[in-house]
């Protein structure tokens, strides 16, 4: 699965790079030229689960973490609600932020 998310997250970083690369005025970047460029549904697809694939490769990681490094078990049932919680907000932040 991390390697899944993480071909996900490289192709995201080389349309991200292609489009700055390619903008005309990049120069002159502003919000009206990213906004141009989430106005096509694929992109505002493929940005989504871009943002899905972070969320379940932080979530594998974080997990690790906290089961190789805290030994007990009400601690480590408290940060992995708490990070499940977090990954969530941002998962439906995302959404908000492209869909809206």
């Amino acid at each position: 699965m991390q390697r899944v998310t993480g071909v996900i997250m490289a192709i995201a970083i080389l349309e991200v790079f292609l489009f700055v690369y390619l903008a005309n005025d990049i120069i002159d970047s502003n919000f009206i030229t990213w906004q141009q460029f989430f106005s096509f549904t694929f992109v505002k697809i493929f940005a989504q689960v871009t943002f899905v694939a972070v969320a379940i490769h932080a979530w594998i990681g974080i997990r690790d973490l906290w089961m190789d490094y805290v030994k007990s078990h009400g601690a480590r049932l408290v940060l992995h609600t708490v990070t499940i919680l977090w990954l969530a907000g941002c998962l439906i932040y995302s959404a908000k932020i492209l869909w809206l």
